[in-house]
């Protein structure tokens, strides 16, 4: 064989197994996709979005922005703090003062944690990203952006008897 036919071929054989490829896809993506009325395919939706982020305003925010986070929770967000491990932003609104931190990895959140500890308090925790605020904001903003309340216990040192 010469060396055009060989290519000829090769190429021949490259588009048949993309071909392939595609056909063998296809019925997956008909399976997944039809056979639902619009009611069922729109609750079907909602409680993926549900499960997710527990959040219904939300849908899928974390791990988010910190720009994202504070849209949702009705502020523009002024960046305090750029950096590899986090980025903090402060809002400030009628609802009062809050912050909201955001970790490129989750380890970088759970020291963030383990920091936070030590002055106790309550902050909304979610995945890699916390708000902190005071407590009455925070409920309101957990039906927003989804995430847990925690309240953190300074660990108080011990004394011997």
């Amino acid at each position: 064989m010469t060396h055009q036919t060989q290519q000829s071929s090769s190429r021949a054989h490259t588009s048949r197994l993309r071909r392939g490829a595609a056909l063998a896809l296809l019925p997956l993506a008909v399976a997944c996709g039809g056979g639902e009325d619009d009611g069922a395919a729109e609750r079907k939706k909602a409680s993926a979005s549900a499960v997710v982020t527990g959040a219904p305003e939300a849908g899928v925010v974390a791990p988010a922005k910190v720009e994202v986070i504070a849209g949702l929770t009705g502020c523009t967000a002024e960046i305090r703090i750029e950096a590899e491990e986090l980025r903090e932003g402060q809002c400030r609104t009628k609802q009062g003062d809050y912050r909201i931190t955001t970790f490129p990895e989750e380890r970088f959140k759970v020291t963030w944690l383990d920091t936070a500890a030590m002055y106790g308090g309550k902050y909304l925790v979610g995945t890699r990203w916390v708000v902190s605020a005071r407590p009455e904001l925070l409920e309101g903003f957990r039906s927003r952006l989804g995430g847990t309340v925690r309240e953190l216990r300074p660990i108080a040192p011990t004394t011997a008897p």
